[in-house]
């Protein structure tokens, strides 16, 4: 493959003739060969760039001027796309050429698309068959998916299963709601009754504490209560007794005071 670059040599355009010498450099300079084929002085080539330049690639005026590049027969672009290839670093794409081995593009080449050879990617696929593949793997997809039995309760999960239960039997939805109620109903009394159940022991167990304290409580009580009696009646014998003594002592006294007044008066 050999890489036709049309210039003029003889332009009086400055700016053609930089970016003639642009383009040429470059290549030369990544060592590509290349045939240059003059315009200016050559009406056959004149017209071959002119014809097979390809028409949305053409100016206003139809006509292309240089440099054009074609790889063969095949156009490649003009000044401004090699200079967009060469900023990405994609010249050689651009070239229609396969990468140098050990290349800046050539690594990335390698990584986007795999082993390029002759500027055709020898293993990876093109887009029309990466869509193709990419449609065919969601339909594999859609077909396991519609195959697969969905449980009812992976689709409405647990707390619908009442509601579809009921639905199924012809109950309504009000229905429904009044059994869920009653049911809760239910299970209140029920927590209530256990509740009760529970407290009853505990009260009886209490009650019977309660009994046992206050007996202890009476026969601690009882002793001192005797006790007490004991003692009293202990003092009131020992009062008696002293009394009884005393008594004969006083009426002996009271005969002898009797005696002397009475002679007192005689006297």
């Amino acid at each position: 493959m050999v890489i036709k670059v049309f210039l003029a040599s003889s332009s009086g355009s400055t700016a053609i003739k930089k970016k003639q010498q642009d383009v040429l450099g470059f290549l030369e300079a990544l060592k590509v060969d290349y045939a240059p084929l003059d315009i200016a002085c050559n009406e056959d080539n004149r017209m071959w760039m002119r014809e097979n330049v390809p028409v949305e690639k053409k100016p206003t005026n139809g006509i292309p001027l240089p440099p054009q590049i074609f790889n063969e027969e095949s156009y490649c672009g003009d000044y401004e796309t090699f200079f967009d290839a060469k900023e990405d670093n994609a010249v050689y794409a651009f070239l229609g050429l396969p990468p140098p081995p050990g290349s800046k593009e050539a690594k990335e080449a390698y990584l986007e698309n795999g082993p390029v050879e002759n500027g055709t990617i020898v293993n990876g696929t093109d887009d029309a068959e990466d869509e193709e593949n990419l449609e065919a793997e969601e339909e594999n997809i859609d077909d396991d998916t519609l195959k697969r039995e969905v449980p009812m309760e992976e689709c409405n999960g647990d707390e619908h299963t009442e509601e579809v239960e009921a639905e199924v039997g012809g109950e309504t939805g009000e229905e429904a709601a009044e059994e869920k109620v009653a049911e809760e109903k239910e299970a209140v009394e029920d927590t209530e009754e256990s509740l009760e159940n529970t407290k009853a022991p505990v009260k009886e167990e209490e009650a019977q504490e309660e009994a046992e304290d206050e007996e202890a409580k009476g026969e601690d009580d009882q002793p001192v209560s005797e006790g007490k009696e004991d003692l009293v009646s202990e003092e009131e014998e020992e009062l008696r007794q002293l009394e009884e003594e005393e008594a004969p002592e006083v009426r002996g006294g009271r005969r002898r005071s009797d005696r002397g007044s009475r002679a007192g008066r005689r006297g």
